[in-house]
């Protein structure tokens, strides 16, 4: 059965860092590029944060470079989202996202809220 299980969301103070973790099981996670979404009540899913199969190549949306960093262990098929100097505005569900060529896989999401 696929799978992908995010974990480590929660409430954090602005400036906060939480590390969110995606774990994947039933298919072979090395071969997929991955990625995190984000969606923000009343708005569209944005891509906040990409990495290729092999973890050379990422790329990260405007409004969280150089404060959020995707990482991966293919040995144990996990995905990381580091997320440090939060802001109220990235308060959103965070969905993990593996997909090579047609073949696409999502997480059920899990809360980020950004709140004094």
């Amino acid at each position: 059965q696929v799978q992908l299980v995010e974990s480590g969301g929660g409430l954090v103070q602005p400036g906060g860092s939480l590390r969110l973790s995606c774990a994947a099981s039933g298919f072979t996670f090395s071969s997929y590029a991955k990625s995190w979404y984000r969606q923000a009540p009343g708005k569209e899913r944005e891509r906040a944060a990409f990495m290729s199969s092999g973890g050379k190549n990422t790329n990260y949306a405007d409004s969280v470079k150089g404060r959020f960093t995707i990482s991966g262990d293919n040995a144990k098929n996990t995905v990381y989202l580091q997320m440090n100097n939060l802001k109220p505005e990235d308060t959103a569900v965070y969905f993990c996202n593996a997909q090579v060529g047609r073949s696409v896989y999502w997480g059920q999401g899990t809360q980020v809220t950004v709140s004094s």
